[in-house]
């Protein structure tokens, strides 16, 4: 395959932290929007294979990119559906990697004309600019789980050919063919089936033919940016978002945890749209959803190949929706995410079924940093009671973080890096909350225990344990 140079190349092609580099500025703007919309488009377009297939099969195919056999090659072309009357049903493992393009007009060759005399600079529908998030979903039949991993942007890897890169520029250099090879190396050699490419263009339409989307905003967000025509204005708060407000809260660019803050913000209305999409009347915009993302995606999967992780998908259950990030940390020049080599591949190896050479095993809680963060709604609230309950079994670097102030019925115990077995191993030594596999709390912790009103009810049983 031929790649298009365009000025987006010309711009990778040298330090991409040029901070002259007026394009790569202007690209931060649309960052991380594209790990949920991949998955919602999934989970959404297909709540039952018969919505899915009552859309034409003769419409505009899902794949407009054209792979040489050598790129085709790097995706395992296998089935991972049944054949006949079991079409709609998944056979086995399948990992997606899915990458969302938030592209300007310098990115293209030949860019629309309406966008020519215009003095900003407006999101073109095409695949061709840099991959602004990049995720690895698997659906897993066998052990009946989905699982996410999302790969910040500004990770620091190696490009075949190209030497020390940020990972988001492997699209612009060679297409969904080598950022699967790219991010298959970074990831222990994981295998890769698929690949989804999803343009910023169809995400508000794809919220607002969901009928928008429910979420707490963490805090007030007030940007703006006339070069693009981004206008931000959210209040703190729980609210129902429309398909722009909800872009709005995932382009918002001032948060101290830089990127990896929207991933955080993006893994939090992922699963907001999950769980909404479970609900019996999203069937009835299931054509709707389906046009609109066709609009605005490439991929190599098939639409009963869609069918069958949707329906999959339908089934899960949320407790088996796993969401993890990268493990990694901020560099000190350059702006790159440094990956943890060592987590990683425990991760690769907990979640992905990737062969290393790492043991997992029993954690000692003493090595374990574990976060507290106050969700109760109220305010000075004193963890004494728990931090001493954590002690007693041997968790001794607990610390009190900041939250992000969203009231939780239920506590949260948080995998922050993955680690669901040390979380559920907290939740016992409560005897309360729920574990979550994601990485919404304490960036600096292992765990993170988001304190919710549950902790106001059973605070008394710990300190006043049944005796044996």
């Amino acid at each position: 395959m031929t790649i298009q140079k365009t000025s987006a190349q010309e711009d990778y092609s040298t330090d991409t932290n040029n901070p002259s580099d007026k394009n790569a500025n202007i690209h931060k703007s649309g960052r991380w929007l594209w790990f949920w919309v991949g998955m919602s488009g999934i989970a959404m377009v297909s709540a039952t294979a018969g919505a899915l297939l009552a859309v034409s099969l003769t419409s505009t195919p899902l794949m407009q990119a054209a792979l040489s056999p050598d790129e085709a090659a790097v995706f395992d072309g296998d089935r991972i559906a049944g054949n006949g009357l079991r079409f709609s049903e998944l056979t086995r493992p399948v990992n997606i990697l899915i990458m969302g393009m938030s592209v300007l007009p310098p990115d293209v060759r030949n860019p629309p004309t309406e966008t020519k005399n215009l003095r900003y600079l407006p999101q073109v529908n095409s695949f061709d600019g840099l991959a602004d998030v990049m995720l690895l979903a698997r659906f897993d039949p066998e052990h009946k789980k989905v699982m996410m991993l999302s790969i910040p942007r500004d990770t620091r890897t190696e490009i075949d050919g190209y030497g020390i890169r940020k990972i988001n520029s492997t699209n612009i250099i060679g297409g969904p063919a080598l950022t699967a090879k790219t991010a298959s190396h970074l990831l222990g050699d994981v295998g890769i089936d698929r690949y989804m490419r999803i343009n910023v263009l169809g995400v508000g339409k794809l919220i607002d033919a969901l009928g928008g989307v429910t979420v707490y905003v963490p805090k007030d967000m007030k940007y703006q940016d006339d070069s693009q025509h981004l206008y931000i204005n959210l209040k703190k708060g729980k609210q129902h978002l429309n398909g722009d407000q909800a872009l709005q809260l995932l382009r918002f660019r001032h948060d101290e945890n830089g990127d990896i803050g929207r991933i955080q913000r993006q893994q939090m209305v992922m699963r907001a749209l999950m769980e909404q999409s479970l609900k019996p009347a999203i069937v009835t915009q299931l054509p709707k959803v389906l046009n609109v993302v066709k609009e605005h995606i490439d991929t190599n999967l098939t639409l009963e190949e869609l069918g069958a992780l949707v329906g999959f998908g339908l089934r899960t259950k949320r407790s088996d929706m796993q969401m993890l990030m990268l493990p990694g940390r901020f560099g000190q020049k350059g702006g790159y995410w440094i990956p943890d080599n060592q987590r990683i591949s425990n991760m690769m190896s907990q979640y992905f079924d990737v062969q290393t050479d790492s043991t997992s095993g029993v954690v000692n809680p003493a090595s374990l940093q574990v976060a507290i963060q106050n969700s109760t709604g109220e305010d000075n609230v004193n963890f004494q009671t728990l931090i001493r309950a954590l002690q007693k079994v041997g968790y001794t670097n607990i610390y009190v973080a900041k939250s992000w102030g969203e009231p939780l019925k239920v506590t949260h115990i948080v995998a922050q890096q993955g680690d669901g077995n040390s979380a559920e191993s907290i939740r016992n030594t409560l005897g309360f909350g729920e574990v979550r596999v994601e990485s919404t709390g304490n960036l600096a912790s292992d765990i993170s225990i988001q304190v919710g009103k549950d902790w106001l009810q059973n605070r008394k049983i710990l300190e006043n344990p049944v005796q044996p």
